[in-house]
This record gives C-alpha cells, sequence and structure tokens, in this order.
C-alpha cells in the first residue's frame, strides 16, 4: 500500500523548495516470505518532528533501520539530507543522531566514559571538545548525577538517558528516537519532551517512533502511521486530526433538555459519553449560530461551545482497526 505526504509549510508558495530530511520512495523489505515494509513513499519536511506511529509488526523500526542504512531496502530509495542510502550513508550520518531499538554499551565503563569512547569516533566534535560535550550532554538528559557509576548498574530508564545523550553529542541535522520513553519515570518522560521541543526550536528534523499517543500529539507537526508494512496516512498532525473533527459540542447543565430542544428543531444531537455535561450536535441540522440562539430562547444555559475535534487516539483506532 503506498501513501503520499501532506506538503508542509516549507514546500509551498513561491519560494525555494526545501529539501526534505529524508525521503524514501517505493520502499519495501522481504525477510524470506514475510513483507516488512510494502512499497512506501514518505517525504519527512525539514524542521518538522514526525511522530511515527503504528501498532506492534507494523514496520516502524524496519522503516528506520533502513533510513538510517542499517539495513537494506528489498526494493525502492532512501535519501538522507538529500543523499542516498546506503551508497552516500557517509555523508549525512555524521549529521543525524540516532536511538534505535534501545542503547548499547560496554557494561563495565561508566557512563561518562561510555559518552566519551562515542565522542571520540565523532567526525564533527574536535578533540578538545569532547570533554565538555559529554559533560553538556549528560546535564541535558539529567544523568549527571550518575555519569560515574558503570552502565551495568543503571535502570532501564538510566541507559535510555544515557542513549539520548549519545545522539546529542553534537548539533544534528536530524535526530531519529526510537521508543525514547521506554522505562522512563514521568520525570523522564517529561525530560524527553523538552528535549524535543529544544531541537525542534533549533531547526532540527526529529523522527520519533512511539506508542505514547498522547506523547507525539503534544510534542509531534507531523504524523506517518502504518499498518501491516504499509503506510496508510501521513501528513500535519493538525490537518488530520481537522479532517475528523465534525459537529458541536455544546457544554450545559441541563444537556437533556438541550437534545429535546435541538431535536425537535431537525438536528441530530445526544448526550457526550464522557460524562461531561454536554451534547453533541452533529453538521448535518442547523449551522452554529442557529443552534446558540435556539437554546438561549428556549432558556436553556449555554456555557461553551466548540467544534468537536478528534484526539490522535481516536484517529489511530479509526485507521488501524480495520487493517487498512
Amino acid at each position: 500500500m503506498t501513501a503520499h505526504s501532506v506538503i508542509g509549510p516549507a514546500e509551498t508558495g513561491t519560494g525555494p523548495v526545501a529539501t526534505p530530511a529524508a525521503r524514501v520512495s517505493g520502499l519495501r523489505k522481504v525477510f524470506g516470505s514475510t513483507v516488512a515494509i510494502d512499497g512506501i513513499d514518505l517525504e519527512v519536511p525539514a524542521g518538522s518532528v514526525l511522530g511515527m506511529l503504528g501498532p506492534n509488526g507494523s514496520g516502524k523500526t524496519t522503516l528506520i533501520r533502513m533510513l538510517l542504512g542499517l539495513t537494506r531496502p528489498t526494493a525502492g530509495t532512501v535519501e538522507l539530507l538529500g543523499h542516498p542510502v546506503p551508497a552516500a550513508a557517509d555523508l549525512a550520518l555524521p549529521h543525524v543522531g540516532a536511538l534505535v531499538e534501545g542503547p548499547g554499551f560496554h557494561p563495565f565503563l561508566t557512563g561518562r566514559e561510555n559518552l566519551r569512547r562515542l565522542a571520540a569516533a565523532e567526525p564533527l566534535l574536535a578533540t578538545a571538545d569532547i570533554r565538555p560535550a559529554v559533560a553538556a550532554a549528560l546535564e541535558r538528559v539529567g544523568l549527571t548525577a550518575a555519569a560515574d557509576r558503570r552502565y551495568r548498574g543503571y535502570s532501564l530508564g538510566m541507559k535510555q538517558r544515557l542513549g539520548l545523550a549519545a545522539a546529542l553529542l553534537v548539533p544534528r541535522r536530524l535526530v531519529v528516537l526510537d521508543e525514547p520513553t521506554n522505562g522512563l519515570d514521568p520525570a523522564g518522560t517529561r525530560d524527553v519532551r523538552r528535549i524535543i521541543a529544544e531541537l525542534h526550536a533549533a531547526g532540527t528534523t526529529v523522527i520519533v517512533s512511539s506508542h505514547l499517543l498522547a506523547e507525539v500529539e503534544a510534542t509531534c507537526t507531523h504524523v506517518a502511521v502504518l499498518q501491516s508494512g504499509g503506510l496508510v496516512a501521513t501528513g500535519e498532525l493538525a490537518s488530520l486530526l481537522a479532517a475528523g473533527t465534525g459537529g458541536l459540542i455544546v457544554v450545559t447543565p441541563e444537556a437533556d433538555a438541550a437534545v429535546r430542544a435541538l431535536r425537535a428543531a431537525g438536528a441530530t444531537a445526544y448526550r457526550t459519553r464522557d460524562g461531561e455535561p454536554a451534547v453533541v450536535v452533529s453538521d448535518d441540522g442547523p449551522p452554529a449560530p442557529e443552534i446558540i440562539a435556539l437554546l438561549v430562547r428556549t432558556g436553556i444555559p449555554v456555557h461553551e461551545a466548540r467544534r468537536r475535534r478528534t484526539n490522535l487516539e481516536e484517529l489511530f483506532a479509526q485507521l488501524t482497526e480495520d487493517g487498512s
């Protein structure tokens, strides 16, 4: 199944078209008789924060591994920061930080020693800058106090923080995070959200694979939804959520009376199911101003009126529940 991304703001207008941070075309990956990725076309706009979503086994990690040149595609092409991958991965990867399938470090070295080893291999980091860069990365992820403990004694959350620090040793044009909040407590999850916001503000493109839909909705500008190796939806998050919006929510302490009045006027109305004292009015009846005026004339108090908006959890369920 193929799907195409919604063009982002950087690609509209009369100015120059921005080169996507990542682009795949006709991408396919087969393991024996298993099709892990099935003909995906996807562009990741530069400067965006893209949330990659999908049930277990949908192909998210396989797609990320092909983006980074860790797995060769069976068919199709991959570009990373304008360079073909894996052919010219050496030109792109120094500008990419990644945390994929959990961090891996030397168990008998401390967190700081592990980072220094990695920093020594960074082509964009001068030798004189290794110590301050490591210290800054540890501070950024909240691991300074545990930096001189051996890695084998780290908790899962601390290991995840160290992996994130490794991805942030130098300024990056693209950061790829596969389940970055795995094992983190609420404070750690907030730290990840803060770091993603900082990267976005600095113009860095971020790709986040996550099962935490609330975190994706809070941090991402774009989403790509995978199902059974195919791409079922992709584009700007706000646009996708708006497409699932319908009807009007009217908050009133007299919801039952409001339902009766609106139905008598020919509107489709029903009580909300989340316990809120409110009524949902579908778009097949009178326009919103007439609905409000009708309720006021009837003597029913209106505390609030707003468009009904689909959240990411509802959208995800709609896109994946039927396997299409």
